[in-house]
């Protein structure tokens, strides 16, 4: 599945696996980056490589929350309304400049994210199996935007920056984007019902009580950062142990280790803390303030045999 994704955004097997990290730790993504390094494309090739049901919204500031989730349409030959469901009813949903949509619109996907189903009108209808959100969103061009609330961000198990190519992978980018779209190309390499399969292994893989301590540990330590406000949340250290399986799975080994841990542990917090006064004075970012954090935790040594 990396390889595919790979020939699609050249260049930037860290973002990938992470993207596939997020799917397999049945969370959410958010692709945060500025405009034309291939954010999108990205969502759109992870969205492709799985032969399921993809659905992707344009956030505008018009954008209303049933345009997401779905609306009650009054049929005349039944006298009754019926539920028509939305873009959200997808196993993958791509969910575009999402900051572009009011604070109403975003909230519509907390419930989706969160517990994979939908209410509307005293009805509740479930979403597909996996359920997986990709949002993308521009860090720069502020104007006319709603940045994320801290309820909303916390939902994401995984934020990642695709970052520009190096000059390289920029070249090779011209050549396998300049007269043809990789993309349009694509074709899926897993089913639904192998992808489950996969998301329930990497559940299920051996994690040490010592390693599920050292990431409660890692947690703990973002908010005794004097330079933070708020903290990584407990849904964070259970996104945190997910994360670290997922990784520990890519690397194709049944078990997870520290250093799983600290290779997930920046996308997974770095998004959820909030700078306090001391740390804005200090032009602190959240992800030196997380390395910081994995600094001042003693990683758990190997049983004794």
């Amino acid at each position: 599945m990396a390889g595919t994704v790979g020939r699609v955004i050249v260049g930037k097997p860290e973002a990938i696996r992470l993207a596939l990290v997020a799917m397999l730790a049945e969370g959410h993504l958010l692709v945060e980056d500025v405009p034309g390094v291939g954010k999108t494309s990205l969502a759109k090739a992870l969205a492709r490589s799985v032969d399921g049901a993809v659905s992707r919204i344009q956030f505008t500031p018009d954008l209303l929350p049933g345009d997401i989730t779905g609306t009650s349409i009054y049929n005349r030959q039944t006298s009754e309304f019926e539920f028509r469901p939305g873009p959200v009813f997808a196993n993958v949903v791509i969910a575009d400049e999402i900051n572009r949509a009011s604070p109403k619109t975003q909230s519509a996907l907390l419930e989706c994210m969160a517990e994979h189903q939908v209410t509307a009108d005293g009805g509740t209808y479930p979403l597909g199996d996996p359920f997986m959100v990709v949002a993308t969103q521009n860090p720069v061009e502020m104007d006319g935007t709603y940045p994320l609330p801290e309820a909303q961000r916390d939902r994401f198990t995984i934020r990642i920056s695709v970052g520009y190519p190096d000059p390289a992978a920029e070249l090779a980018m011209l050549d396998e984007h300049g007269t043809d779209q990789p993309l349009e190309r694509m074709r899926p390499v897993t089913d639904l019902h192998t992808l489950r399969s996969m998301v329930a292994t990497t559940r299920a893989l051996h994690t040490a009580a010592e390693v599920r301590r050292y990431c409660v540990e890692i947690v703990g330590a973002t908010r005794r950062l004097p330079e933070v406000r708020l903290g990584a949340s407990p849904r964070a250290t259970l996104h945190l142990l997910r994360a670290a399986r997922a990784w520990a799975a890519t690397a194709g080994r049944g078990y997870v280790i520290p250093d799983d841990v600290q290779a997930v542990a920046v996308p997974v917090l770095a998004h959820r803390l909030i700078l306090g006064p001391e740390g804005v004075a200090a032009r602190r970012s959240t992800t030196d303030l997380v390395r910081g954090a994995l600094g001042r935790v003693a990683v758990p040594s190997p049983p004794r045999s």
